[in-house]
């Protein structure tokens, strides 16, 4: 890969330009080319799963359903996941492109599958975006009326919130990798010293109430490991820098094993040490409102609490940005292919952003979360209702990246056995994960999810229809 030969030419202020595939891809889709490090692709990833919620939001919300089985819903859903990475990253490993996901499937399915994994995947990013920045209301909130007593309103909140993230992904995606690799890691670093507190003080000896799985249930397992994958949720948003990552073909495969990994060590040690925190505490962790006040109070630092509460709302600050970077260049690539709108493909030349995308992810993302706080719903509801609805659309991007994975590698003349186990396996975990969303059918307004994104799916697939006929009949007149 080589710098852009027009870098040092005159170029108007926006570049819109449309560009045959392969010119695209050549010259980065006028996006910053290597200006990201190593750790700053990193951060793309783990700043898309946000895993201070988690031990804050997610982990709760398991243990009600898995109990003493938390820690093990949590294994599971790591294997799944990095067995999906392990996939991604072989697709990485040859190709770095803005589309992410959406390229690699489009490379060896049928269009109409292609054009699916990128609205799922669009779906996917844009609705994570809503989802952190329900919870950022909550924990803002959540903040204020400790210090004050009062409450701000939580519209102004997420207009706020949503603003500055759509303005600094469009002003550098540099300094909104170092600022959520700065975000997440103060965060975490917090976390896992109260963790390690929790853990110390029980004594160097193993709490067999879990790893006897004492009162755990086969059915709530299976629930629980449904809501711990959401904890992983945009792992491989790194493949969304393609070339603004130094070497890709290395960094960005690298990354999306790293998070993987680093995430599902975080959640699964986070997860055993909460249960026996709260063990410790006589409380239920399934019903806290605030379970990291408990966890620091037991493990003697109760003003840790209050920092890691600040540490949730930083890092669905940083969540929201990371969402908004990886659609925004998502939707760039989609434009590129005739997916969307061709005014979508406008990069801004001075800071090398998809501009015109960035603000249009910012809305998508700001609208649902906008509409369901002014008519009252809480922070932690928009955070659970939308998260949900994301996770359709990581599942079938995930599922469809699997299956193309044995015919990309026989291409590359890279196909082996075990690569094709892995894509099995891989895809059946998928699978298993969408049919555990789907029944039993969800309560309340999750069970309204699955029909939410079929009709938008359908509507994605109604336009590829239309532009592909369009299109044909052009190319056949002349």
């Amino acid at each position: 890969m080589h710098a852009p030969a027009n870098s040092g030419e005159t170029r108007n202020q926006l570049s819109t330009a449309p560009l045959p595939p392969q010119n695209s891809q050549a010259a980065g889709y006028g996006l910053r080319r290597g200006a990201l490090s190593p750790l700053e692709t990193l951060a793309q990833s783990v700043s898309t799963i946000a895993p201070t919620t988690t031990p804050a939001a997610t982990i709760p919300l398991v243990c009600a359903l898995a109990g003493n089985g938390t820690w093990l819903a949590y294994l599971l859903a790591t294997i799944a996941v990095l067995l999906v990475a392990l996939c991604i990253a072989r697709f990485a490993k040859y190709s770095a492109s803005p589309g992410s996901l959406y390229t690699y499937a489009s490379m060896i399915l049928p269009p109409w599958l292609g054009a699916t994994a990128a609205w799922s995947l669009l779906l996917a990013y844009v609705a994570t975006g809503s989802s952190v920045i329900g919870g950022f209301y909550h924990f803002a909130n959540l903040l204020l009326r400790d210090a004050t007593g009062h409450e701000i309103s939580a519209v102004l909140l997420v207009l706020l919130g949503a603003a500055a993230c759509v303005w600094i992904a469009w002003r550098d995606v540099k300094i909104s990798a170092r600022m959520m690799l700065w975000m997440e890691a103060v965060s975490v670093a917090v976390i896992v010293i109260v963790i390690a507190l929790v853990l110390v003080r029980h004594g160097w000896h193993l709490d067999w109430e879990q790893l006897k799985l004492r009162g755990m249930t086969g059915s709530g397992l299976r629930l629980g490991l449904v809501l711990a994958l959401f904890s992983f949720v945009g792992f491989e948003s790194a493949t969304t820098l393609g070339a603004e990552a130094r070497n890709p073909l290395k960094t960005i495969p690298r990354a999306v094993i790293q998070s993987a990994i680093i995430g599902g060590a975080f959640f699964t040690i986070c997860a055993y040490a909460e249960v026996l925190g709260f063990r410790t505490a006589g409380q239920d962790l399934g019903t806290s409102p605030a379970p990291m006040h408990v966890v620091a109070a037991v493990g003697g630092v109760p003003l840790f609490g209050l920092l890691i509460d600040i540490g949730a709302l930083v890092s669905m600050f940083a969540g929201t940005l990371a969402c908004i970077t990886a659609a925004a260049r998502v939707l760039l690539l989609m434009a590129h292919n005739g997916l969307a709108h061709g005014s979508l493909r406008t990069t801004h030349a001075r800071n090398e952003t998809p501009s015109y995308a960035v603000v249009v992810t910012g809305i998508a993302a700001v609208l649902p979360a906008l509409v369901l706080a002014a008519r009252g719903a809480s922070g932690l509801d928009v955070y659970g209702w939308l998260g949900s609805l994301a996770t359709y659309g990581f599942i079938v991007a995930y599922a469809l990246v699997c299956i193309a994975l044995p015919r990309y590698l026989r291409n590359h003349g890279a196909y082996t056995l075990a690569a094709q186990i892995l894509s099995w396996l891989a895809g059946v975990a998928m699978l298993l994960a969408l049919a555990g969303n789907l029944y039993p059918v969800p309560p309340g307004p999750y069970g309204k999810l699955p029909y939410i994104y079929l009709i938008y799916l359908v509507a994605g697939l109604l336009w590829f229809a239309i532009n592909s006929r369009e299109k044909k009949a052009s190319e056949e007149k002349v």
